[in-house]
């Protein structure tokens, strides 16, 4: 099946159908940028601001999906601060189940034939030796921006949910919901952590239509002035009761004050009454990045797998 349709909501469920099946049986496979929650956040907040959401080819296998490819393509992000970004390179995101491990090849191949004139990269698990040894002959080789201190591979960090401490806030600050504060506040939340950012009203409108998004596990911590100075967004995968955070982020003028860690603990809590046995948080793991690592560790994560950046500056025969 070849088609050069871009991603639609549709898609993104059967994707994130595909994750909930890779999840259960070889959590280590999924790709950082692959996870049921990773799927609805990218494309919900991606889509207005990159202007569409990609080219993408769907593999079936007796009507279940069983690989995708969805490629990012150079484009231009304009931020709230009212500069520009230029993407100049192409980044794929994609996923095969591992009862059709030989489909990469044509995983590979799409992606090339797509973007053969364009700087290629792609982040596969590192757990999936087999991809990796595919992408290496098709002339993929680990990014050098990737290797050092302040690499930007990415690691997926885990713990169980049997045991979660009481959250502590500072005195005058209170737990919301983002159905309680409402849209406006939600988005300013996150304007404030991830300032520039390409994020907008109508990203968290599409990140509102995504099948798993929940107002109730949307949490933010309300500072005594009534500014959101922290966010977190869960996403649940009911199947395999496990939830995923994603995003998370502090305005700056409230940070190192234990907002965080007190905003995980207490999802972590809103997690396991809906359900959830099993929790993921994803953050870059090189040693020149402690932070985000410290706070996850700090609640009980441990890393459970890591993606393996990869590139290719052109096309080889």
């Amino acid at each position: 099946m070849t088609n050069f349709e871009l991603v639609t909501a549709a898609d993104v469920r059967l994707m994130q159908s595909l994750a909930r099946r890779v999840t259960a049986t070889r959590p280590d496979l999924v790709n950082a940028d692959a996870s049921f929650g990773e799927l609805a956040w990218n494309w919900g907040k991606g889509h207005a601001a990159d202007g569409a959401s990609g080219p993408r080819r769907l593999w079936f296998s007796g009507g279940d999906l069983v690989a995708w490819s969805w490629a990012h393509l150079p484009h231009q992000v304009r931020r709230s601060d009212g500069s520009v970004k230029d993407v100049t390179s192409a980044y794929l995101a994609y996923q095969v189940h591992p009862d059709h491990a030989g489909l990469i090849d044509e995983v590979i191949d799409w992606y090339d034939g797509l973007a053969a004139d364009i700087e290629r990269t792609v982040s596969p698990s590192a757990a999936d030796e087999s991809a990796l040894k595919r992408w290496a002959a098709h002339g993929y080789e680990t990014d050098p921006a990737s290797l050092g201190e302040t690499g930007s591979w990415t690691q997926l960090n885990e713990r169980d949910l049997t045991d979660v401490e009481q959250p502590v806030l500072p005195e005058g600050f209170r737990f919301r919901t983002a159905d309680e504060a409402g849209p406006r506040a939600a988005v300013q939340a996150h304007l404030d952590a991830w300032a520039p950012t390409a994020y907008t009203h109508e990203s968290y409108e599409r990140v509102r239509q995504t099948a798993p998004y929940r107002g109730d596990l949307h949490v933010l911590v309300e500072a005594p002035d009534g500014t959101m100075a922290a966010s977190t967004i869960m996403w649940l995968d009911e199947e395999n009761r496990t939830a995923e955070f994603e995003p998370v982020g502090t305005h700056p003028d409230y940070r190192r004050m234990g907002l965080a860690r007190a905003m995980l603990l207490h999802g972590m809590q809103l997690a396991r009454a809906a359900g959830a046995t099993h929790m993921t948080v994803a953050c870059l793991g090189a040693p020149g990045h402690p932070q985000a690592r410290g706070l996850y560790y700090g609640v009980g994560f441990r890393e459970l797998t890591r993606d393996a950046p990869l590139i290719k500056t052109r096309m080889t025969a």
